[in-house]
């Protein structure tokens, strides 16, 4: 599939995103997979952490777990998602993603780690200081990072959302995460959900595509693009 691209519409605060983490990673040992961070949760769509959030993300999260395997901490469900002073920013952690791709091309290696540090462990994955340890945690140079973080800061960041968001709607894509998958110049949106927790079946499926996959939105799993309902 040396001619294939896999375009990853994702968000870091997006549950379903972290259910189908193991799948981007498998899928980065068979073809190019190039990340597009939507703003689920900016500007106005921030959320403070309340009762009722808590109550609305875990039931999709226990789905999340039993479908796909990934784990979910104490830290996150008794911890972050009890934090009233704890604010949901996407736009923080996908700064940070961006200022990883551009130091050393690694995006998608900040951003499992980042999925992990908020899933499991509970931490404040907007916070410049957590951003920063966690770029060091994957080997990145930390003034390095700060400097990039700097220059990706602001409209950069709010470029790469909206073009995002751009390509999710030209490929008709209805939330986080979709999987575009592309080949010749065709797009063909990918429905994973079949694929949760299979990773090696969902390696040998992509192996074997050479311009027949049928487009069709993803639903059920899958985040809204606007964020969680209040």
């Amino acid at each position: 599939m040396s001619n294939a691209t896999l375009h990853y519409i994702h968000d870091p605060l997006c549950g379903w995103c972290y259910g189908a983490s193991p799948l981007v990673q498998a899928a980065r040992e068979v073809l190019a997979v190039v990340p597009h961070a939507g703003g689920m949760m900016t500007g106005q769509r921030r959320q403070r952490v309340t009762p009722q959030l808590r109550s609305y993300v875990m039931q999709h999260d226990r789905r999340i777990a039993q479908l796909s395997g990934q784990p979910f901490g104490d830290a996150y469900f008794e911890g972050l998602l009890r934090d009233a002073d704890a604010v949901f920013d996407s736009e923080p952690p996908i700064t940070a993603l961006l200022a990883a791709d551009t130091i050393g091309g690694r995006g998608l290696d900040l951003l499992a780690r980042l999925q992990r540090a908020h899933y499991v462990e509970g931490r404040r994955i907007a916070d410049a200081a957590v951003l920063r340890e966690m770029a060091v945690d994957i080997g990145l140079d930390g003034d390095a990072f700060d400097a990039a973080y700097a220059t990706q800061r602001g409209a950069p960041t709010q470029a790469h959302i909206a073009a995002s968001r751009s390509l999710l709607d030209r490929v008709g894509g209805a939330g986080f995460p979709t999987f575009v998958l592309e080949q010749d110049g065709r797009l063909d949106v990918v429905d994973v959900s079949a694929w949760f927790g299979r990773t090696e079946p969902w390696q040998e499926w992509l192996r074997s595509q050479a311009g027949v996959v049928r487009s069709q939105p993803l639903e059920g799993a899958a985040c809204g693009i606007d964020g969680c309902e209040r």
